[in-house]
């Protein structure tokens, strides 16, 4: 296992420099000259080489990027342009720990909940149990996060003109902190990011019970007079992760990037707001960053699945 890591992780290290050498490119050979655009009416010839000089600009392509790259296995993300010289850690300290908790919030209610409606479709499959879940499921995966969250706060807006209701529709509160009025501002951001995962892991979970639950092991264990609920969770279930740790994985790598909807539409200033604004600025550093910051976070998450599949079948080899 631990040879089969080494190796997972030196792939992990060309696929980010791969992804920030793209970036990078597109960045170099953009239209836009984002000094210019810093300047706007306070143009002058003079402080346009000044700044260009101030960032590095001015020197070849190969010398920015080496010094990004030397820069990156520091931490070190350079300064942004829109916000004058301002660390672009600090730009990302700002957004990333919200768009995380948002995520993994999100992803730990899909887990729990999904899963378990999907062992309990698969035991009671084609009972009416099984028909009236796998139709809720299927509704919640077929509408828009962006319609389901907006018609929640049509919702929520109605109810507190009718009755006083008070609940917050915008905005996250502290993070990482959990008094009743944050969580107040976090519960139905949470909910709405997690309900079409939640379909898809229970949709999923039942395919995966089905298959299993038909095979001759199966009816073996039964024949033999094995109670059901230990032929259903220590039998069936444990060869029916193998497809869903894949998920799992590569959900957990989408945590930030595929909070840019409910950020957006819930006004949370995660870092869908920050890679919004250096796009429209033309902030290349922070475009940089927050890319990089993606590519991690997905290869991880593939990097997890990997490690799970060992976990759940160690007949799968790793090495």
């Amino acid at each position: 296992m631990a040879r089969f890591l080494l190796k997972r992780l030196i792939g992990l290290i060309f696929v980010i420099i791969g992804v920030t050498f793209i970036t990078f490119i597109l960045g170099y050979v953009a239209p836009d000259d984002p000094v210019t655009q810093l300047l706007g009416q306070h143009y002058t010839q003079q402080a346009y080489l000044e700044i260009r000089h101030a960032y590095g600009l001015d020197l070849p392509w190969y010398t920015q990027y080496y010094r990004f790259l030397t820069g990156l296995f520091h931490l070190d993300f350079g300064y942004s342009f829109q916000y004058k010289s301002r660390p672009v850690w600090d730009i990302l300290n700002d957004g990333v720990p919200i768009s995380v908790e948002l995520g993994l919030w999100a992803l730990l209610l899909q887990i729990v909940l999904g899963v378990p409606l999907g062992i309990i479709s698969a035991v009671r499959a084609n009972s009416w149990i099984d028909t009236s879940n796998m139709a809720i499921m299927l509704t919640l995966y077929a509408i828009p996060v962006f319609i389901l969250g907006v018609v929640l706060q049509v919702v929520i807006v109605w109810l507190d003109q009718s009755v006083g209701l008070g609940w917050p529709v915008a905005n996250w509160g502290t993070p990482w902190h959990y008094t009743w009025t944050d969580v107040q501002y976090k519960l139905l951001p949470i909910l709405v990011y997690a309900a079409t995962g939640i379909a898809y892991f229970a949709r999923l979970t039942r395919t995966s019970m089905m298959e299993v639950l038909n095979q001759d092991y199966i009816r073996t264990a039964r024949a033999k007079g094995m109670v059901e609920r230990i032929v259903i969770y220590r039998h069936a279930l444990r060869n029916a992760l193998i497809p869903l740790v894949t998920v799992i994985g590569v959900s957990f790598g989408f945590l930030v990037s595929g909070a840019f909807f409910i950020e957006r539409i819930f006004n949370i200033p995660g870092i869908a707001e920050t890679t919004l604004n250096s796009i429209n600025y033309r902030d290349y550093p922070v475009i940089q960053a927050t890319t990089v910051v993606l590519a991690v976070g997905v290869v991880l998450g593939n990097l997890l699945s990997d490690i799970l599949y060992g976990v759940v079948d160690p007949r799968i080899k790793t090495e």
